[in-house]
């Protein structure tokens, strides 16, 4: 089973207590389940009531935006890197 990361933005820490975490895992779905059952309250910070991201989270395997699969079934190999960015707004 693929060993990836999954690299967090700061204001996540809060959640999970680290900016990165490393999971095992053969989809970018089971990796971030993975990551879920690590830090259940993450799960609300990305995805909505659908179970989709929510519209200011964005969410990249390896460089390519995830919009761009048509599902997260994404096949995920040793090393791979899942970066997770959200939106910030103000003033």
């Amino acid at each position: 089973m693929p060993r990836v990361t999954i690299e967090l933005p700061s204001l996540l820490t809060t959640v999970t207590g680290e900016e990165t975490l490393t999971v095992d895992a053969d989809t970018l779905r089971e990796a971030l389940d993975r990551a879920f059952a690590e830090a259940p309250a993450l799960r609300g910070h990305l995805f909505d009531e659908s179970g989709t991201f929510r519209p200011h989270v964005l969410c990249f395997l390896n460089d390519v935006n995830s919009r761009w699969f048509e599902d997260l079934d994404r096949p995920l190999g040793d090393g791979d890197c899942i970066t997770i960015l959200q939106a910030v707004s103000g003033g």
